[in-house]
Order: C-alpha cells, then structure tokens, then sequence
C-alpha cells in the first residue's frame, strides 16, 4: 500500500453536506458505496448548468475509481453496479433510466433540492440532458491541480499568485483552467494574466469549442485584441 504523503497547501476544498456524516455515516457498511457517494460530491462540483448529473458511464470511465474498486476489470464493475445499488436504495442517489436509440441511458442525480428538482424535471420531460453543459473528469486529472499547471507551465510560485491560483480555483471548473493552461503553451505566452483573461471571457461570453478553431486566432485574440496587456505575469 502506497503511503499518503499529506494534503498539498492550497489544495481546493470539496463541500460534503453536515447530513452525510450524521445521516448517512452511520448507515454505510458498503466501501464501495462511501466511495462513489465521495465520489460524487467531487464530480458534481466539478460540473456546469443548473441541473449537474452523472452517468453511469462516468462512475465507470475513471480508471483510479474503479481501481480502488478492484484490481480485476470484471470484478470492478460488479462492485461498482452494486455500489450504486446500495446509494439508489439508501436514498443518496435518484436514479432516472432513460430509453435511447443507441443505448439506454442512466443518470444519477444527488438527493438534494438541486437534484430533486432536477429529477422531477427529468421524469417530466420538460428538462433534455443532452442540451446541459456535461463535463467528464477524473481522479487521474485532479492529481495536476492548478498550482502544479502553474509550476510546470510557467514558473516558480509566489504567496501573491498562490492566493490568485486558489481563488481562480474557486471560480472556474478544473477542467477550463486545464485547457486555459493548454491554449497558452500552444501560443507560447506563458504568463497567469494571459490565462486569467481567457478564463475570464469564458465565463463572460460562454465557453464552446470555436475558441480552439486555430491557434492563431486564439493569439490574435488574447494577444493583440482586448487583452494585449498582460504585466509581468
């Protein structure tokens, strides 16, 4: 067993409701089903949209969750399928099983008033999850946070960019820092203000994949256009 070398400063917090512990602590004698119920928390604060969901397919698709489940593939996701029972029967999870053309589909919403309403929605029919924003991390990414993007893309950190790093972190999902990083070893303009601003004009003006149509708008873009002026970092 690989020995746990402590939480990183810095490190983004994931909120876990005060009921988990005195509700449902108590309750869970399932390992797997702690897991994709923590595992849940981390990814549906991860997500964008009004109504966050997952699919089974997530739980599945992360290779460092379904090898804490077990080391043997087959094994793994019958624990996982039962995993999720357990969750669904305690009440942690709603579970809303959609037929499609392809294959069916099953979304599992939390059991909070977001998530209810979310679930109702669905069952209605008056909500499609194909048109939500749906983001699909995993534990393997989480690992690079952003301070290690920072250090390994553009430089030493300071306590002042360490406190901009962590409220960024704050603000925007994981998953669009990642890519800011990305665009900006691409253009070779490695500095923070430079990803901040493509950040930044994603949240004013909504994030698709135009952005990434050419690197050499992108430069023109972030560069030359509106945020040319980027300081010293």
């Amino acid at each position: 067993m690989k020995s746990f070398n402590g939480f990183p400063q810095g490190e983004k917090n994931i909120s876990v409701p005060a009921s988990f512990f005195s509700d449902l602590l108590p309750e869970i004698y399932s390992l797997g089903e702690m897991k994709v119920t923590l595992y849940a928390f981390w990814f549906l604060q991860n997500q964008e949209g009004d109504n966050p969901y997952m699919t089974y397919a997530d739980f599945r698709n992360d290779p460092v969750l379904m090898g804490g489940m077990s080391d043997q593939d087959q094994d793994a996701e019958a624990i996982l399928r039962q995993s999720l029972l357990y969750a669904v029967k305690h009440g942690i999870f709603l579970l809303q099983k959609l037929r499609g053309q392809a294959e069916d589909q099953e979304l599992y919403f939390l059991n909070s008033s977001q998530g209810r309403a979310s679930f109702q929605a669905c069952s209605q029919g008056n909500w499609d999850y194909l048109a939500e924003p749906h983001i699909s991390p995993t534990l393997a990414g989480e690992k690079y946070n952003i301070f290690r993007l920072y250090e390994e893309n553009i430089g030493a950190l300071t306590p002042i960019i360490a406190e901009t790093l962590m409220e960024a972190e704050s603000i925007y999902p994981y998953a669009w820092i990642e890519e800011a990083f990305q665009i900006a070893v691409e253009n070779n303009v490695r500095k923070w203000r430079y990803i901040e601003a493509i950040l930044k004009s994603w949240q004013e003006g909504g994030r698709n994949g135009t952005h990434r149509q050419s690197a050499e708008e992108d430069h023109h873009r972030y560069v030359k256009g509106e945020y040319g002026d980027f300081g010293e970092y």
